[in-house]
């Protein structure tokens, strides 16, 4: 499959949720989480470390989102991408994009393993989806 057929279908569905949104404006986590709201996508924030991030609930981890996601975001360290692939495997999620730095080769191989659309390694969320910073 293409890229952009990665890309396509990851967008198709809805919810997102975003693995790793963090508080900081300055951090990735927080600047993908906007652009889900700035796009007016459905998204949750999951952060074991807070219960809000910008205006949004947030959730400690996927099993405790109140409803099936389409796809996840990741933003965290490579090791903490790998636990939640596994996390996603178990909950059905067939969805996962890596942003940059997030990626592992156990990750990702794990990630394919278990059937799912992944993407890694190109482009970032926030240029796919045009964010803009406000």
């Amino acid at each position: 499959m293409s890229l952009q057929k990665q890309i396509d279908e990851f967008l198709t569905g809805s919810p997102h949720a975003v693995v790793g949104a963090s508080r900081d404006r300055s951090k990735y986590g927080n600047k993908v989480l906007r652009v889900y709201l700035q796009q007016n996508l459905p998204v949750f924030a999951v952060n074991p470390n807070t219960d809000e991030v910008e205006n949004v609930q947030a959730y400690p981890d996927l099993v405790s989102l109140p409803e099936q996601v389409h796809g996840i975001s990741v933003i965290t360290p490579p090791h903490v991408t790998e636990l939640v692939v596994e996390q996603a495997g178990k909950l059905g999620i067939k969805n996962i994009w890596m942003q940059p730095g997030s990626e592992s080769d156990a990750a990702l191989t794990r990630a394919k393993e278990l059937g799912m659309n992944v993407v890694a390694g190109g482009p970032c969320v926030l240029v796919v989806l045009g964010y803009r910073e406000s």
